[in-house]
């Protein structure tokens, strides 16, 4: 499913978000560069982001970090705004309903961590069951287009021509992104 698994790390611990498949990859990573996994964190409830979650806890001891909203098995509830420690360093989350109710993408200094929300030069659907063009639409032009055009995208998919972008280069590239009133916007998500 070209599904992208992310390991942050800072002073000897490790965040992982989405896990999946390959977590002896995973784990081999963080094992060669002196981390230890304290947590992993889930963009959204959907199987292909979540699969590894109860596989990489019982391995590791890692607490399960997920939206308020998610119906996800978790250690920690996350809401707009919080914060999940890695080392020194603070993974800030971006609650960013529309793909689903409890997605949520993870802010790393730059780096935006961005699951099924934003991929490169596309979005997520929203025809799946709690998907929302209106909340996606508040989700892009309300919080994501705000951030500076160097943060990096990284999405929860390999969907795109490279496997990363900018908000910038996605502000002008992605086809979602063009300016569009709510209306406009709810309209052109429910298109074929």
């Amino acid at each position: 499913m070209d599904n992208f698994t992310y390991v942050i790390g800072d002073s000897g611990e490790a965040l992982i978000i989405d896990p999946s498949w390959d977590l002896d990859k995973v784990l081999d990573e963080t094992s060669k560069n002196g981390l230890k996994v304290v947590a992993m964190a889930n963009t959204h409830h959907h199987f292909d982001h979540t699969k590894g979650n109860k596989e990489l806890a019982d391995r590791t001891g890692a607490k399960i970090y997920a939206h308020r909203s998610s119906a996800l098995p978790k250690d920690v509830a996350l809401d707009d705004g919080g914060e999940i420690p890695v080392g020194k360093i603070k993974v800030k989350v971006l609650h960013t309903p529309g793909h689903t109710p409890d997605s949520v993408c993870f802010l790393v200094q730059k780096n935006l961590f961005t699951g099924d929300t934003l991929f490169v030069d596309e979005c997520g659907r929203v025809d799946l069951p709690g998907g929302s063009s209106e909340d996606l639409y508040h989700t892009f032009f309300d919080k994501l287009l705000k951030l500076d055009d160097n943060v990096v995208v990284y999405p929860g998919h390999d969907y795109g021509e490279k496997p990363y972008s900018t908000i910038g280069e996605q502000r002008k590239s992605n086809y979602t992104l063009k300016p569009r009133s709510r209306e406009e916007f709810i309209r052109f998500m429910a298109e074929p």
